[in-house]
């Protein structure tokens, strides 16, 4: 059963490695592609346009394209389409218009970056079957932590955990200046730890986050009620701190 990872980047390059069956990469970079096929055991780089089929589709480009790959691809799947790319509702409707007949589907979402694997996974099924229960088990038997989610549910909660977080850790990091690394303190030290890990990453995948989850408007409206709490009486400053709490 061979699977096409339709995006040779740091999430289908894990994709294929998770998955235990024969992997081909396409990729709108042909030589990116070939590098992940060269680096991947059991595995080939086919062309972006090529008009095989493929027991499984795996789309995992960034959030933006999602919806043009899977119209693209969806017509290659025989037994199932799955995506990887970190938002599911669309890409599940997606799927449901361009998959043909019969083809199962299931949305992905792994909660960690691929460098920091096995984590947890989030799942939705569109249309499940025998071909996305053997995905399941592939990234269940490599130490991944499976979480069932409607994809609405999953969408909404990653306004939080993605978008308001990862726009908060930047802000800090923006605003924090350089200090003696002795006057630190655990809270200080817990979130600079953060904003390496945040700023470590790809821009990419952080502008995505935050044009698909937004986040930066809700923590600068916070960050002025704070600021103006902390401008007025204790009384007013309490009740934001409650509020937080």
């Amino acid at each position: 059963m061979e699977v096409l990872v339709v995006g040779a980047g740091a999430v289908g390059r894990w994709v294929a490695e998770t998955v235990a069956a024969p992997v081909a990469f396409a990729d709108t970079d042909p030589q990116r592609a070939v590098a992940a096929a060269d680096a991947t055991e059991n595995a080939r780089a086919v062309a972006v346009d090529t008009a095989a089929s493929f027991a499984v589709v795996a789309v995992a480009v960034p959030m933006r394209a999602a919806g043009a790959a899977i119209d693209a691809h969806a017509a290659a799947a025989e037994r199932a389409i799955v995506d990887f790319t970190g938002v599911m509702d669309e890409p599940l409707a997606a799927m449901a218009a361009a998959g043909p007949p019969g083809v199962e589907r299931a949305s992905f979402h792994p909660l960690f970056a691929p460098a920091h694997a096995p984590g947890r996974i989030a799942v939705t099924d569109g249309d499940g079957g025998p071909a996305v229960d053997r995905l399941r088990g592939w990234l269940a038997d490599a130490g991944n932590e499976l979480v069932e989610v409607p994809a609405a549910v999953h969408d909404d909660a990653m306004e939080t955990i993605q978008g308001r977080t990862h726009a908060a850790i930047l802000a800090f990091a923006l605003a924090a200046d350089d200090v003696p690394d002795a006057l630190a303190t655990p809270v200080y030290e817990e979130l600079s730890r953060l904003a390496d890990r945040v700023t470590g990453g790809t821009p990419g995948v952080y502008a995505d986050i935050q044009s698909a989850f937004g986040g930066s408007q809700e923590v600068a409206a916070a960050a002025d009620r704070i600021a103006a709490a902390a401008a007025g009486d204790g009384d007013a400053f309490a009740e934001v701190y409650e509020d937080a709490s």
